[in-house]
């Protein structure tokens, strides 16, 4: 396992590198191409990636149990050579998305493809791997609904959180464009007629990150911010993006009204917001409970302490299923550290016993 997924980390796959993408799709397809798994690949959209849909199991009218993972990273082409080379210290297996996800995935997909050749399944298995979670999923949500809508349990391979504790419930995601436009105009000679765009924005950046409210489970963090033409010129346009997580739908639609309805602090400056609620919450429910204490008397037949962690602030296409109340365990992947960093890790000891859980699952739920 650790050298089927080492070849995995060594293909480069960001997101917007539809090549890489496709690279991992055409590997994940060869993987399971010996297996009884019918495979569907969708050609990717608006310049992104293709997407898996793998089919095993049993014909019947039960409701499928669908696997979600997604086979884009964050880390850009070049990453693996000059950052975060594939190497293995001691316990930890390193390289761009080792953890967040490709982890996950490949060990999910060496479950789904045993329990396909062994027969061992009881309902019908769906395994969707996309290219575009890591921006929302923007091309792959309708599809994830779709398929979730008609399962009867869906299972996530994000990385295992904090020691190997799955997630059972996570935080909505809002994403907001901001333009500040205000008047241009010389430094020097004419500075009083200028209306600085920058100076418009970081009044507005100060109002949107005081929302954050940690009692109530919301934060807001503006993470990009571009402005400006030459240093001797009153800037006429700032742009920002903003992040927004919230613990609740209510929150969510009002943070989103409130940032929809962003008004400049002068008539002198225009300001336009674009974006929304990307991910509605995903909330512990009584259903989501019981599927997490399925999974959690399964795991302690194979030596398995199975926990979960409190509600986690980062989405994922989990947020998507549940959200139309189906059951939904997430956290599923590998353990380690690191997600989105140059320090990214998985552990070679979680692999064989997280995918010896999730063909369990695949195999009783």
């Amino acid at each position: 396992m650790v050298e089927g997924l080492s070849a995995w980390i060594s293909i480069e796959s960001p997101t917007h590198s539809a090549e890489g993408v496709n690279r991992m799709m055409d590997v994940a397809a060869a993987a399971v191409a010996d297996a009884p798994v019918e495979v569907e690949r969708l050609p990717g959209r608006e310049g992104l990636g293709d997407t898996l849909v793998l089919r095993a199991g049993p014909v019947s009218n039960e409701k499928p149990i669908l696997v979600l993972s997604h086979l884009d990273t964050v880390h850009p082409i070049g990453t693996l050579e000059r950052d975060l080379p594939v190497r293995i210290e001691g316990d930890r297996l390193y390289g761009p998305g080792s953890y967040d996800m490709k982890g996950g995935a490949y060990l999910a997909l060496m479950a789904f493809k045993e329990v396909a050749r062994a027969g061992t399944a009881r309902r019908p298995l769906v395994f969707l791997l996309t290219p575009d979670e890591e921006i929302g999923s923007p091309t792959t949500r309708t599809l994830i609904e779709d398929l979730g809508q008609g399962a009867g349990a869906v299972l996530v391979t994000e990385p295992a959180r904090d020691g190997g504790k799955i997630v059972t419930s996570r935080k909505g995601v809002g994403r907001f464009d901001v333009t500040v436009e205000g008047r241009p105009a010389h430094s020097g000679s004419r500075h009083a007629d200028g209306r600085n765009a920058i100076r418009e924005a970081a009044r507005q950046i100060l109002t949107i990150e005081g929302l954050t409210d940690y009692p109530r489970g919301v934060t807001t963090s503006v993470g990009l911010i571009s402005g400006g033409t030459a240093m001797n010129t009153i800037p006429q346009f700032c742009r920002f993006s903003v992040d927004i997580r919230v613990a609740s739908v209510a929150d969510g639609a009002e943070l989103q009204a409130w940032m929809l309805g962003l008004k400049a602090t002068d008539p002198d400056f225009k300001v336009t917001v674009t974006g929304g609620m990307n991910r509605p919450p995903y909330e512990r429910t009584p259903e989501v409970a019981a599927l997490f204490e399925r999974a959690r008397a399964l795991a302690a037949d194979l030596g398995i302490d199975l926990q979960d962690v409190p509600r986690t602030g980062g989405g994922s296409d989990g947020n998507f299923t549940a959200a139309l109340g189906v059951p939904t365990l997430d956290g599923l992947g590998i353990d380690g550290d690191g997600a989105h960093t140059l320090q990214e890790y998985g552990l070679v000891s979680s692999l064989v016993p997280r995918a010896r859980l999730m063909a369990s699952l695949l195999e009783t739920l």
